[in-house]
């Protein structure tokens, strides 16, 4: 009896293990040998599901942003019962690299932001997911504030300092506690 392989997985698979060299060694050594190479497996079983390396950089980058996408869902769902300004702050938490899955989407979504520089496709995915995030903060910091409070400039500032505390998270200036204590303070001074 023939096996049944699930296609999907083992494109997941495939991708998981671009993750790994793109996080240790930079999309610069992504190649489909390089990828077969750390998934244990051929060149060929790399090409039969990823035609070239820019089809499986593609891929990757969706499951990149899928795997966050999943993380706010998280973090959101765990405060759905909390004011709106606990909410925004559950969203800008599971946007910092805490622990050792999100640091390895950090460094690889790092090297794609890099590759969005010469790559148009890549450049407006993520301009339409910072646009999003960045609606979905200042929605919720709108919620909570008063009418003289500018939720969208906020949403801004607090997303910039996220950019900030995850790359202080990834260089080592900031441990887990410390980058969350700077997201409190600059939290508590919105008003």
């Amino acid at each position: 009896m023939p096996r049944v392989v699930d296609h999907g997985q083992r494109r997941g698979e495939i991708a998981q293990a671009l993750w790994r060299v793109a996080a240790a060694e930079g999309l610069e050594a992504v190649s489909l040998a390089r990828v077969a190479q750390e998934a244990g497996v051929s060149k060929g079983r790399v090409q039969h599901y990823f035609t070239s390396r820019d089809e499986l950089l593609s891929f990757a980058a969706q499951q990149v942003q899928l795997r966050v996408d999943d993380r706010i869902r998280m973090h959101l769902a765990a405060a759905a019962s909390d004011p709106p300004r606990a909410q925004a702050r559950a969203l800008l938490v599971a946007l910092l690299p805490l622990d050792e899955d999100s640091r390895t989407d950090a460094r690889v979504g790092s090297a794609f932001q890099i590759r969005s520089l010469a790559d148009p496709d890549v450049r407006e995915a993520y301009r339409e997911g910072n646009r999003l995030i960045r609606a979905a903060v200042a929605e919720r910091l709108a919620a909570g504030a008063s009418a003289a409070l500018d939720a969208d400039r906020e949403a801004e500032v607090l997303l910039a300092l996220i950019g900030g505390l995850t790359e202080g998270l990834l260089l080592g200036d900031h441990d887990e506690s410390s980058a969350v204590a700077v997201l409190d303070h600059q939290l508590g001074r919105v008003s």
